[in-house]
């Protein structure tokens, strides 16, 4: 590795230079982060908010609402629920379920005490949430009921004790007084019985916060890499607290709360993008989210309308399916007059001139790309606000990122990390108050990629004769499968489990509906003769199914020199001698 000193004062230097280039910097974007009135600390804004527009909607969820001074309430006792189950600061709290209140509840909660986020893919299977609960010592565990066989067997092969609250996020529509929900609601009303402990956390004796410290440690986002298991990215309450700052400066807000938005908020939020945009961003700015369980186009619609809202991030793909129902007489009349920020993600679909006409023409909102980002950095670490004239962003390939947000500096270097003149591809590298501090109990890997609070992303890109960065691809192994990111190695250490797998290498394959699948090339062990439906069964019981691979048998794996596997040569040969659509 080289000196970081003679490295980082160049880096800087080509920060400073690009910094100047940017002279489409747009008259509404501040030049520094927003500001948070209640300062970083996350209980000390949710009691400004409280205090200050008591009776405005924090969250909304298919027809039930919950004010500030209400959210307030449910978030003090469910602070006092996790004090009672012996959770105090440091300690850490995984959270395993999908989008609802009561997410919301345990996200703030576990800060207000001081603890340690730990969100995990409420997709997981059994294995997967075994290993983050080992990995970030968890003590206790919010769940989802839906889960509890899962949760039970992952629990029974951690190594101390791990304790369980327990919720339905239909749970709320089971509360007092609470109305009926809306037809869009994904899930059945439990009944009390089954609705989990929610009642008796919200009947919790209410404790007060933790004084603030924005350098604590507030949450372990858990990444992959491109070798061994998933990694924890420590993040702070200041890494939290500058996300929302910078993003919203990046939408053009120069005070948090001065115009509260309304957020539609279906992004997972155990995911870096949801947690930005589904959590920190209403919360940090006083506005409300309004909750979708997941995904649905028309719920989606339904919701805009309802609830007025002003702000919308979705892969493109959500934006064509809106389109599709905007066409028809149910929507002939809808109301989007609301709608003042439409970002579209390009995943699988990736946004063009014809999608941005199309949404225009029905909204006048001029729709454009999100941000740059990944877990290590918080992500939304640039922002495409005001760059659109003559569609220049949608003219870069593959993706358009813009300028770095106020606050953050990015620079691209070549192999020997010295920067690359404008024009020229390089790797991304990443200076922002949000890059994290290291890998959770990972020295080694924390030091492959963070020199001097400059983060390797081994992502390559090119920035163009404005300062603008265009996103051209990934140089780490991951796989893109409709969003979600699989990681090779990590694939690959889960199918050594299995006994009939001997040698195994993963790689992606591009699809037209997906963007990409993982493929397994599997050389099986020896006397062992597996087919690829019994192992696709085993792999849907031992991981997510967004990350289940298609399954091809070969004799051996063809090999460079130094002994490495020779990945896309499998996957050229296998593209070639067939039409291949998976096992």
């Amino acid at each position: 590795m080289p000196e970081a000193s003679s490295k980082t004062l160049s880096w800087n230097t080509a920060a400073e230079e690009l910094a100047a280039l940017r002279r489409l910097w747009p008259d509404e974007v501040p030049r520094h982060p927003a500001e948070l009135p209640a300062g970083p600390g996350l209980a000390e804004t949710i009691r400004h908010w409280a205090s200050t527009r008591p009776e405005s909607v924090a969250l909304s969820y298919y027809g039930w609402q919950a004010t500030w001074s209400t959210l307030e309430r449910r978030i003090a006792a469910t602070a006092g629920w996790l004090a009672s189950r012996g959770v105090g600061a440091g300690d850490r709290v995984g959270v395993f379920m999908g989008n609802s209140p009561q997410y919301v509840d345990a996200f703030v909660a576990i800060a207000w005490l001081g603890a340690v986020y730990v969100p995990i893919n409420p997709m997981y299977k059994t294995e997967e949430l075994r290993h983050q609960l080992e990995d970030s010592g968890a003590m206790h565990l919010i769940a989802q009921t839906q889960m509890r066989e899962t949760v039970e067997a992952a629990v029974a092969q951690v190594d101390r004790d791990v304790t369980v609250t327990w919720t339905d996020p239909a749970a709320v529509f089971a509360e007092p007084d609470a109305p009926a929900p809306s037809s869009g609601l994904p899930l059945p009303v439990p009944s009390p019985a089954e609705a989990g402990d929610w009642a008796q956390v919200l009947a919790a004796s209410p404790v007060p916060p933790v004084p603030v410290d924005p350098d604590r440690l507030a949450a372990l986002n858990y990444t992959g890499g491109t070798t061994g298991r998933p990694k924890g990215c420590e993040h702070t309450l200041g890494h939290m607290a500058y996300t929302a700052a910078a993003a919203m400066a990046g939408t053009g807000t120069a005070v948090a709360g001065a115009t509260p938005d309304v957020t539609l908020g279906f992004l997972p939020m155990f995911w870096i993008a949801g947690q930005n945009l589904s959590l920190l961003l209403p919360l940090y700015s006083g506005g409300e989210v309004a909750i979708l369980n997941r995904w649905h186009p028309r719920v989606a619609l339904e919701t805009v309308v309802d609830r007025a809202v002003t702000r919308i991030v979705s892969p493109a793909d959500g934006y064509v399916e809106m389109l599709e129902l905007l066409d028809t007489d149910d929507f002939a009349n809808a109301d989007l007059a609301s709608l003042t920020q439409c970002q579209a993600v390009s995943f699988v679909r990736k946004l063009d001139t014809e999608l941005r006409e199309q949404w225009r023409g029905l909204t006048g909102i001029t729709l454009r790309e999100a941000s740059y980002g990944m877990t290590e950095t918080h992500t939304s670490d640039t922002f495409t606000l005001g760059l659109q004239d003559g569609d220049r962003d949608l003219t870069a390939e593959p993706v358009y990122c813009g300028f770095p947000v106020p606050g953050t500096r990015i620079v691209t270097v070549d192999p020997d990390l010295e920067p690359v003149p404008v024009g020229e591809e390089g790797e991304i590298l990443v200076n922002s108050p949000s890059v994290m501090t290291g890998y959770w109990q990972n020295p080694r890997a924390t030091a492959e990629v963070l020199i001097d609070g400059w983060l390797r992303t081994g992502d390559t890109g090119r920035f163009d004769e404005v300062g603008a960065l265009t996103y051209l691809a990934r140089t780490k192994e991951m796989i893109k499968v409709k969003g979600m990111s699989v990681f090779p190695s990590e694939l690959e250490s889960l199918l050594r489990r299995h006994p009939d797998v001997g040698t195994v290498a993963v790689a992606p394959r591009e699809d037209e509906a997906k963007g990409q699948v993982p493929v397994a090339f599997v050389v099986p062990a020896p006397g062992a003769h597996p087919d690829a439906e019994a192992l696709t069964a085993w792999a849907l019981e031992n991981m997510a199914v967004f990350k289940v691979p298609e399954f091809v048998f070969v004799d051996a794996m063809p090999m460079t020199a130094t002994g490495k596997i020779r990945k896309t040569e499998l996957i050229d040969e296998l593209i070639e001698q067939t039409d291949f659509k998976g096992a």
